[in-house]
């Protein structure tokens, strides 16, 4: 199997290397990663500047890996078409950092997987629950058994997998569920600041508050100690919001 490796995290990530090591020996690996951090990137890609796609190195471990002044979106189309043979399968972490419930829709980690799925390739997105000091074992680990058993994998069209693994060592990993997407909103604040010449920026920072972490949650399941395995569709249609706008298309019609 040919398997493309990208993050968000940035090429020389422990993440990558961590996952990377734990797919060696059964794969052939592909990796293309951006040259610096890129969390919250989203699914922003690269339409009015120069790509490029330089070798890179990744200490200890024995590939050549590439990084590019691209996004994790950017760096799925690179690796698809400009490496040679198409992968058989994306994986996209590992995330130092959770994401969960409406962190998908900026996370760049499960934006390059979801930007697998728009290149009719199959993907997951894996990432740790802590941030500051992850622990890459357990996560590392279990992509490697999810590749074992890729063939048991029955992914609807458009979809692919969010997995979230407790930072915790492998023996206290208390188990694994499918669940959906829980809910998690920011208290988001700005502050203003100046540089040394007096021009103002602003810096972004906020507390995360849950209002879905229940049962059957991605956020829960974590939080439990378990590994959360969520099915994603990129589909964002709200179905049951077409029979209801019916009445005032009939209106704005009449």
């Amino acid at each position: 199997m040919r398997i493309l490796l990208t993050n968000d995290d940035g090429v020389q990530s422990a993440g990558l290397k961590a996952l990377a090591e734990a797919l060696l020996d059964i794969a052939e690996l592909v990796i293309v990663a951006p040259e610096r951090q890129q969390s919250a990137a989203g699914h922003a890609i690269t339409l009015h500047k120069p790509l490029r796609m330089n070798p890179a190195q990744i200490e200890g471990l024995d590939i050549q890996p590439y990084d590019t002044n691209g996004t994790p979106a950017d760096c799925v189309i690179l690796g698809i078409l400009a490496t040679g043979t198409p992968p058989d399968l994306v994986i996209s972490g590992i995330n130092a950092g959770a994401n969960l419930g409406e962190e998908i829709l900026y996370s760049g980690t499960v934006s390059a997987a979801m930007e697998a799925v728009l290149q009719e390739l199959p993907a997951f997105a894996i990432s740790v629950t802590e941030y500051d000091c992850p622990k890459f074992e357990a996560a590392a680990q279990f992509a490697r058994q999810l590749v074992e058993d890729w063939q048991y994998v029955d992914l609807c069209d458009g979809g692919f997998l969010n997995i979230n693994v407790p930072s915790l060592p492998p023996d206290e990993i208390k188990g694994i569920e499918v669940t959906r997407l829980g809910k998690r909103a920011y208290v988001n604040e700005v502050t203003r600041r100046e540089d040394p010449r007096g021009q103002p920026y602003y810096w972004f920072s906020g507390e995360a508050q849950e209002l879905d972490g229940g049962e059957g949650t991605d956020i829960g399941v974590v939080a439990a100690g378990r590994i959360s395995i969520t099915p994603v569709h990129f589909n964002l249609t709200n179905y049951d919001g077409i029979s209801r706008l019916e009445p005032l298309v009939e209106r704005l019609s009449g």
